[in-house]
This record gives C-alpha cells, sequence and structure tokens, in this order.
C-alpha cells in the first residue's frame, strides 16, 4: 500500500503569483463600448489590459478573457454583449501600463491619447498598430473564483501588423522579444 500524502495546504495569493510570473504572456487591450442606459447619451468607451486571453476553439471560434468580478469591465461587459480584443505591440507598452493602473485617469481620457477606430462588428475601440484584433460576442459568463471567465464568439478578426513584434508580460515586468 502507498503512503498517502500528506493534506496540501492551498498555496498563498503571494506564492501563487510569484509561480505564476514565470509564465510569459502576450499583452492584449480588452475593449467594450457602453451604449449607456440613456439612448440619447453617446456612450463610453472603457478598456482593462488583460493577459489572460486565449483562444478555445476553432470551429466554431471562440476566445476567452478573465475579469475582476465586480469591476467596472465586469459591470460594462453584463451590459454589452459585444466586446474586443487588440493583441498589443512592443510599442504598446505605455499603453498597457496606463490601462492596466488602479486608480487611473477615466477611461474618457485614456482613449482620447489612445489612437484607434471603432470596431464594425463590436462598436469596441481597436487599437491602430495593434498586431490584430478581435470582435467577439459573449456565449458564456462563467463564475471562478474572484474573477468571471468569459468565452466569446468571434465575430471578426484581422491581422493588421503582421510583421509586429508582441508586447510580452514575464516576471511582473513587460518585455520585447530579443
Amino acid at each position: 500500500m502507498s503512503p498517502q500524502p500528506a493534506a496540501a495546504s492551498l498555496a498563498t495569493p503571494d506564492e501563487f503569483r510569484a509561480a505564476l510570473s514565470q509564465l510569459a504572456a502576450g499583452v492584449a487591450l480588452v475593449t467594450v463600448h457602453d451604449t449607456g442606459e440613456d439612448a440619447d447619451e453617446p456612450g463610453e468607451d472603457a478598456g482593462m489590459t488583460a493577459t489572460s486571453f486565449l483562444s478555445v476553439s476553432l470551429e466554431p471560434p471562440l476566445v476567452l478573457i478573465s475579469v475582476r468580478e465586480d469591476s467596472r469591465m465586469d459591470e460594462l461587459l453584463s451590459r454589452n454583449d459585444r466586446w474586443a480584443v487588440s493583441l498589443l505591440g512592443e510599442q504598446h507598452r505605455t499603453l498597457a501600463s496606463r490601462f492596466a493602473m488602479k486608480g487611473r485617469l477615466s477611461d474618457r481620457l485614456l482613449f482620447a491619447d489612445t489612437p484607434h477606430e471603432r470596431g464594425p462588428a463590436s462598436g469596441a475601440p481597436l487599437v491602430t498598430g495593434a498586431l490584430a484584433t478581435v470582435e467577439c460576442r459573449t456565449e458564456q459568463r462563467i463564475p471562478a473564483g474572484d474573477h468571471l471567465l468569459l468565452i466569446g464568439r468571434v465575430l471578426e478578426a484581422r491581422v493588421p501588423a503582421p510583421d509586429g513584434r508582441p508586447l510580452i508580460y514575464f516576471r511582473t515586468g513587460y518585455r520585447q522579444l530579443a
């Protein structure tokens, strides 16, 4: 009879963060255009920097993003089922930092300084010069710990900068490929 492993305790948030910092990840900007509750208002754009973006399926084309539960993005994405993801290049380091900051400027001010165009399928901002963009419609919302996983059906996908170099997040900082 083999010995039973000792009862395992859960990793602390700091241990977990340190371990996952060893995984290099691409950096994306998730955006949404909130049409607001008043049809006479122009609505607002919102965005968040994300490294938790991945493809789920080719047929049908599905992707996944992770959003902190009870955040502003969670609120906006619960009202709006269309959103977009811009895969950021190394030239977008400052942009990624600005949209990741806690207590940052309003999204309205950030988008005023961010070259972008409106996505035809989602209405969300698409970052000019992004390596690729995908526009999505939410298919599923799955609670997971303190986050919400959103699976989106890809409505449009474009590769405007096929020769660009990705922005990478590794060991708690932005990196570039050598």
